[in-house]
């Protein structure tokens, strides 16, 4: 067990390092061909950076998983499909980086990726199982498979609205793969490895992005979402069969976050995915913490998910639920307390308070 602790620690250092430098790099060669981030008040404000920033950090963080690849992976089919599959999402990454690009083409390059990984690769989401309960897909797998691909790939990109938020959130989303594979006796298999190196190359990007950012993921970081999603199959796929439930709930953040977004702007007749200043972290930010302290805050919420996780798989799966009912009612009040999804303007409760006063009359 010593040794495969410090074969762990090795993969981590070793990317973390590798990232770590070449951040600087990617600061560099994103400012030289114009990839950069500008603050644009003629979008309702809603960037919080009050600086033009460089934004090729995704890419980095690709390139440390190949270099990672190289030195700890093993070929194989699956490994195959997924180094294609990343390399045609970075590449729509990188484009609509440097020139903004039509939603519609970048869904076609996510559907295209994770249809490689699907049909090349063969890894497919056949049911789900949890709490006891099993649900199988039959044929659907294949669509469901790809349409799950595709949401983890931009789940991270939606949520990544403010300095370290989406690195964290994906580095804590690694190191509870990580505890749970290395106390089931998995260290060495593809997901673990993949796994161990995305860990050190999120935490090597995320030493340049906290507060105050000196690189962005970009649109690039698509990638992050999409290694995650390709994670999550394979640890559900494992020799343990992790039940595919226990990986969701780490990205309980992020999920929630795009549900409410959908929700709220349904519920006001707008387009499912336009852009607002409604989010978990706006709503954080309204009630005046800092970035920092905002960015900490969803952080520690995050590693509650994270806890009720590892509970529920290694510990007492009684406890975990106990955590998760916890968790629920925590979401329910901040529902109730928010905008989040329902707005509370002053100008409806000024027109409640008009209401009254004439019924009262």
């Amino acid at each position: 067990m010593k040794l495969q602790i410090l074969s762990s620690l090795k993969i981590v250092g070793i990317t973390f390092l590798f990232s770590t430098a070449i951040m600087f790099l990617m600061r560099k060669v994103a400012t030289h061909i114009g990839a950069v981030d500008v603050p644009r008040a003629e979008e309702g404000n809603r960037h919080i950076h009050k600086k033009t920033t460089p934004k090729l950090g995704g890419v980095g963080i690709f390139l440390t998983f190949l270099f990672g690849y190289m030195l700890f992976g093993e070929q194989s089919v699956r490994m195959n499909s997924i180094l294609i599959g990343s390399f045609i999402v970075i590449l729509t990454g990188i484009i609509d980086d440097i020139a903004p690009i039509r939603a519609v083409h970048k869904m076609l390059g996510h559907l295209v990726a994770a249809s490689v990984i699907v049909f090349y690769g063969g890894i497919l989401l056949n049911n789900i199982t949890a709490f006891g309960f099993s649900f199988d897909f039959g044929i659907l797998a294949y669509p469901i498979t790809i349409l799950f691909i595709v949401a983890c790939t931009n789940i991270i990109n939606l949520i990544d609205g403010l300095d370290g938020l989406s690195g964290g959130i994906c580095s804590i989303f690694y190191i509870t793969i990580a505890i749970i594979g290395f106390y089931q006796g998995r260290a060495g298999s593809l997901v673990m490895i993949l796994t161990l190196i995305m860990l050190g190359s999120t935490l090597g990007f995320l030493l340049h992005n906290f507060h105050p950012a000196k690189i962005f993921a970009g649109d690039c970081a698509t990638f992050m979402g999409f290694i995650i999603a390709v994670i999550t199959l394979l640890e559900f796929k494992g020799p343990a069969l992790i039940s595919f439930f226990v990986p969701v709930t780490i990205l309980g953040i992020p999920i929630l976050d795009t549900l409410f977004a959908i929700i709220r702007r349904l519920l006001k007749g707008e387009p499912p995915f336009k852009a607002d200043k409604q989010h978990l972290h706006h709503q954080l930010l309204g009630m005046n913490f800092s970035q920092t302290v905002t960015v900490l805050i969803i952080y520690g919420i995050n590693i509650l998910f994270a806890s009720a996780t590892i509970c529920f798989t290694l510990i007492d799966q009684q406890l975990g639920q106990i955590l998760y009912i916890i968790i629920f009612f925590m979401v329910l009040w901040f529902i109730f307390h928010t905008t989040i999804i329902l707005d509370k303007t002053p100008r409806k409760t000024d027109l409640i308070g008009k209401i009254k006063k004439k019924l009262k009359k």
